[in-house]
């Protein structure tokens, strides 16, 4: 048998691959004379640009140059004023609220709220501009992506092929083709250096592909934040309509009487029996009573320290805005590691049923969405694998479960009481929960001012609840 080309078996660089010793590593254009090999130079040539172009131009480069810099500052310039404008609102709600229950009092939260969400709704328009903006850069930057590996990958096959044409010659063949042996020396110096182009542009292409990946991950991120965004915009609007019918059957029923105001709060007012066993549906799926989920609550909140109102928002699926739940295999759902994704869920997700006794097949996960973005959230807490396997032992700690199981209600509070506690839920609700939804980058709009301002308004309703709990 044959034994296998050069280029399959020292694809990678090697120190001083030079067969002159004492030369630098470089390509020598000044020993070509020979016939056989005049267009080395040039393949070497163009491996060089080839490279050269993609390490001095970034296929990741901003794409639309001055003027959508300029746009883009724009539009962050007015998305501040307004959500200046909307935590000046937050303010004035939350003096009215501390200055008691009162039928002025009242009228001024849902003038302040109608306010406040028609504002929101302005912030939603120019985000929606904004990330529309960005799908269409990064739509951009994919195509450049693909571009460059598609020109690396017709240079690498190029290369194979020169590579390979000169390895099934012998030595003897390519002395008698070189009248002088320093051009054979020099042939074989260059086809070394080729050799060496071969490793290099590999790994380019490698980097090029995982580049891809994270584009097309970005692309489905910023869809998803598109669709969060016209949900929450309809949600919106809705809201307004509400509060402005609920402020004139306010006015209607009290006659503007501060006394018939009173007796309307008496009457409308829940008793602790009401909310204890109301439903209170899971973010992950499934579902228990207000009461139950309050003790869990409770649990989470004197071993983490985080509010159980907070908690109980973040847990609480309406606060996800319709984010998918556990619906799916994980062969499906979960990033399945190198070499076609930058993270690996399956193999912790595997070691964590093994674990539990669960059949792997069976145990369901939270689904991808359409445009290629992973699922494979667990349990109520919808913990990723790699994240759960992180804090289990923490858990099992707290709660005394050994092995602790994401899909164990009380473990799954605790998680994530310990998480958002490390997201700074201590300092700001708002962030910790943006961090809980959206991981790494928490930081975009939807995350911060769609999902973690519903997060706080909702936890401001279960704390009502739960004082009503604590004086029943």
């Amino acid at each position: 048998m044959r034994p296998r080309p050069k280029f399959v078996l020292e694809i990678k660089r090697r120190p001083r691959t030079d067969v002159f010793q004492r030369r630098d590593r470089r390509v020598n254009l000044s020993y070509f004379p020979a016939k056989r090999f005049y267009h080395l130079p040039l393949k070497v040539s163009l491996v060089a640009l080839i490279l050269s172009v993609y390490v001095g131009g970034s296929v990741l480069a901003p794409v639309g140059g001055v003027a959508v810099t300029e746009d883009r500052a724009s539009l962050e310039a007015e998305l501040k004023q307004l959500e200046a404008q909307i935590t000046e609102y937050e303010g004035t709600i939350s003096k009215y609220r501390s200055q008691g229950k009162s039928l002025k009092g009242e009228i001024g939260i849902l003038e302040t709220k109608i306010k406040q969400i028609n504002t929101q709704i302005q912030t939603i328009n120019l985000s929606l501009q904004r990330l529309s903006g960005n799908i269409s850069q990064t739509t951009n930057k994919i195509g450049q992506v693909e571009g460059n590996i598609e020109l690396n990958q017709g240079a690498l096959a190029n290369l194979i092929k020169e590579i390979d044409t000169h390895d099934q010659k012998g030595l003897m063949e390519i002395l008698l083709e070189n009248p002088k042996l320093s051009d054979f020396f020099g042939s074989v110096n260059d086809l070394l250096a080729i050799q060496e182009s071969v490793g290099i542009t590999l790994e380019k292409l490698t980097q090029l592909r995982g580049e891809l990946i994270t584009h097309r991950e970005l692309l489905a991120m910023e869809k998803e934040d598109v669709e969060a965004l016209r949900v929450y915009q309809v949600r919106q609007k809705q809201s307004v309509d509400s509060i402005r019918s609920e402020k004139d059957q306010l006015l209607k029923v009290t006659k503007g009487k501060e006394s018939e105001y009173q007796k309307l709060l008496t009457q409308t007012q829940k008793s602790a029996s009401e909310i204890r066993t109301r439903l209170y549906e899971l973010l992950g799926g499934g579902q228990m009573t207000f009461g139950q989920a309050y003790e869990l609550a409770s649990i989470a909140e004197r071993t983490t320290g985080v509010r159980a109102a907070f908690l109980l928002a973040v847990l609480d699926r309406e606060s996800a805005l319709g984010r998918n739940t556990g619906k799916c295999s994980y062969k499906t759902a979960m990033a399945p590691g190198p070499p076609n994704s930058s993270r690996d869920d399956v193999t912790p997700f595997l070691q964590i049923t093994a674990e539990l006794g669960l059949n792997p097949d069976t145990t369901l996960v939270s689904c991808p969405n359409t445009d290629g973005a992973y699922g494979g959230a667990m349990g109520p807490a919808q913990f990723i694998p790699t994240t759960w396997i992180t804090y289990r032992d923490k858990v099992a700690v707290i709660t005394g479960n050994s092995p602790a199981s994401p899909w164990r209600n009380v473990d799954a509070f605790v998680a994530a009481g310990l998480y958002l506690k490390s997201a700074g839920a201590g300092s700001s609700e708002v962030n910790a929960a943006a961090r809980y939804y959206c991981g790494s980058n928490w930081s975009r709009y939807v995350c911060t001012q769609v999902y973690g301002k519903a997060v706080a308004d909702r936890a401001a309703q279960f704390e009502q609840d739960i004082q009503v709990l604590k004086s029943g």
